[in-house]
């Protein structure tokens, strides 16, 4: 697998952003696209030592389309500038908590989480924080976390959530709108040889916080 070389396709395909162009270059695509789900199927092998739920996972089910929808976007551009692939033991489109990878020229980045949840799943969410806080900030308090994840959440709520105690003592955990955690690297992070082994790293922690919202959110699905 090259990912400096799909970088580097990523990146003149942000500045050349045309049909034309890309049927030009089709096959630079595939290449990338082939070489991106290599990584995905490394990645797969390895986490399923440690999360045997994934094991099933084939790249091809993690991957996004390259081609936008632009139906009702002002940017007209047809392709993404960025390859992702979501490792989701319930598949891409679920609530699960599974793992993501995202290539972008300067915004790279592993994550995960739950994003849009259903009002009733949010808030079921949010009390299982409440009621079993201790094992919460077990996971994120603890460094080896909080290394990769420092925050909680893309979107948070400036005042309580409805029906939460005003004295709960952490009221920043559950002010989070969608329990998601990401973690950015610079394009320069796949030039160490040793890059897979990172990756796993940071999914390893990402595992305990799945864990964690997944025991909630498996019941609604």
């Amino acid at each position: 697998m090259n990912i400096p070389e799909i970088l580097d396709f990523l990146k003149r395909l942000s500045e050349n952003n045309t049909r034309e162009w890309f049927q030009e270059h089709k096959n630079e695509y595939q290449n990338a696209q082939s070489s991106f789900e290599n990584l995905l199927a490394d990645i797969i092998a390895r986490i399923s030592l440690f999360d045997e739920s994934i094991s099933h996972v084939r790249p091809h089910d993690c991957t996004y389309r390259i081609y936008r929808d632009v139906r009702f976007s002002a940017d007209k551009s047809p392709y993404k500038n960025h390859i992702g692939g979501y490792i989701n033991a319930r598949g891409k489109k679920s609530n699960h908590c599974g793992y993501y990878v995202h290539l972008q020229p300067g915004n790279c980045m592993l994550a995960g989480g739950s994003w849009c949840m259903p009002s009733n799943m949010l808030k079921a969410v949010r009390q299982s924080v409440v009621d079993n806080i201790e094992e919460y900030r077990a996971i994120v308090e603890d460094p080896d976390f909080k290394k990769y994840f420092p925050v909680i959440g893309e979107e948070h709520l400036k005042t309580l959530p409805k029906g939460f105690p005003k004295d709960f003592p952490y009221l920043e955990y559950i002010k989070c709108k969608d329990y998601t955690v990401a973690y950015s690297i610079p394009d320069s992070f796949f030039d160490d040889p040793c890059f897979i082994e990172e990756i796993i790293n940071v999914f390893r922690q990402l595992k305990r916080f799945a864990d964690f919202t997944n025991y909630t959110i498996d019941d609604f699905e």
